[in-house]
């Protein structure tokens, strides 16, 4: 088998002109006979930084159904506080333009943007990483579906060979058999 493999890894050198780190890491895990899968998402979080991470979550709860719900009950107390409760004071922090509710909206969306941004930035270098992941992944397996059917096709023409062999051992018997009557 290990001649298969070093038979296979010379044939795929032979088909690539050039072979890229992943391709050689793939052909030298084949030879050694370990195996290239690995979780590249614990291998990624690893590296994130505090600021990354944190990044990460508030992009992720930005997006979700709880911040919307309550964002939104923010916005109905809001106004509700400034046209209802304290109006009829006469004394609403931000009356009915609600310039100062605006200003905090557009604080908001100014500083969640660029933090979706950055995680997005991130999530599609994870997802470049998990592409060749799966491509060294792919390429072992096929190498190895390779070298599975060379081994079959190797044992079939020894078999082959072997009733080949015998059918001749009992052609010769039967023909003595026929000269001895």
């Amino acid at each position: 088998m290990a001649d298969q493999i070093h038979q296979l890894t010379e044939q795929f050198r032979a088909t690539c002109t050039q072979l890229g780190q992943s391709e050689q890491l793939v052909l030298q895990k084949m030879k050694q006979r370990l195996h290239v899968s690995r979780d590249t998402n614990a291998q990624f979080d690893a590296e994130l930084t505090f600021g990354q991470r944190a990044a990460d979550k508030i992009a992720a709860f930005g997006g979700s159904w709880p911040f919307i719900f309550l964002f939104f009950g923010l916005l109905l107390f809001w106004i509700a506080l400034n046209s209802l409760v304290l109006s009829r004071w006469g004394k609403p922090f931000d009356p009915y333009p609600y310039i100062l509710l605006n200003l905090f909206l557009s604080m908001l969306a100014s500083l969640q943007a660029p933090v979706i941004m950055m995680s997005q930035n991130r999530q599609s270098i994870k997802d470049r990483i998990d592409a060749a992941h799966d491509y060294e992944v792919n390429l072992k397996a096929e190498l190895e579906i390779l070298a599975l059917h060379e081994k079959l096709d190797s044992l079939r023409d020894k078999q082959w060979q072997e009733l080949v062999s015998m059918q001749r051992e009992q052609i010769a018997l039967l023909t003595e058999l026929l000269h001895k009557k």
